[in-house]
């Protein structure tokens, strides 16, 4: 069997400042560990529970973000960006999901780092009228390829929110409860572990007597996208497939989930370009 796990760093315990979170912050070493660590403990769970591969998608900001001097040998490691499907990026024929670190949709109230994608770019982001987080959004992908997810471990708003309510079959842990955009709190490493490891047990249960599925939508897919400055949807009204409904709304229609992201990251990639060219011009 193959696993499939995501990998963020907001979602994280421990992680509440911006400093943690970018190579050149303060405590980014600190947080490349804790995530390390927490990924690693999930690895050896499932590699115990029959899971001969592990690939594992560093998922966060520049994308290279975990340590690799301790990988065992059935894990593989996707690194760096660009990726054609970004955070799904091969986990193509893999037999289950997980998400580690993974954090609320912007505009969440007391979830830290609250964003969806791009928090220059996206105000809000909708699938077939269904608002998404980025685990939603990876869930719908991985779920349109045949793959369920079974696990999240992340903020715990999330797991109210998004989790229980669309992905019930899905085994959590929270790994902090946010106080504010900058603050949560979090326990010890120690219980950490023991709640990673006794819950990726129940998820491969759970797998294991057909208790869980592919998270899927139906096609064709509306894609719906609020973003954060007029300057970018102007720059995306520019493709001859994207309606406008108002001044920050944009829409387009997808034949599938892939399809869907990959147009999805095109319109970021115009909208950061747009939005540095400003900058540029200030």
């Amino acid at each position: 069997m193959k696993a499939f796990i995501f990998v963020d760093l907001e979602g994280m315990p421990y992680v509440v400042i911006l400093g943690q979170l970018n190579i050149k912050g303060s405590l980014y070493e600190e947080a490349r560990k804790i995530a390390t660590e927490i990924t690693l403990i999930v690895a050896e769970e499932l590699h115990k529970n029959g899971f001969e591969k592990i690939i594992i998608a560093d998922s966060h900001g520049p994308m290279v973000n975990l340590l690799i001097d301790d990988l065992p040998e059935y894990v593989e490691i996707v690194r760096g960006s660009l990726r054609p499907t970004s955070m799904v990026a091969g986990s193509e024929g893999c037999d289950v999901a997980l998400f580690l670190g993974y954090h609320s949709k912007f505009g969440t109230v007391n979830s830290t780092f609250d964003h969806t994608y791009s928090g220059g770019s996206v105000h809000k982001l909708e699938i077939n009228g269904v608002e998404v987080s980025e685990y939603l959004l990876n869930s719908y992908t991985v779920g349109d390829l045949g793959i369920p997810t079974i696990f999240m471990a992340g903020d715990k708003q999330l797991i109210e929110d998004d989790v229980k309510t669309l992905t019930p079959w899905v085994e959590s842990v929270a790994l902090k409860e946010s106080i504010s955009r900058l603050s949560a709190k979090s326990p010890s490493m120690k219980v950490i572990e023991k709640d990673l490891r006794s819950t990726v047990n129940k998820a491969v249960i759970n797998m294991n007597e057909n208790k869980v599925k592919p998270l899927v939508t139906t096609k064709p897919i509306k894609v719906k996208l609020t973003l954060r400055d007029t300057q970018q949807t102007d720059a995306i009204t520019y493709l001859p497939f994207i309606t406008r409904l108002d001044a920050l709304t944009v829409e387009f229609t997808s034949s599938n989930m892939v399809e869907a992201y990959k147009t999805f990251q095109a319109l970021m990639f115009i909208s950061a370009g747009v939005t540095n060219m400003m900058r540029s011009l200030s």
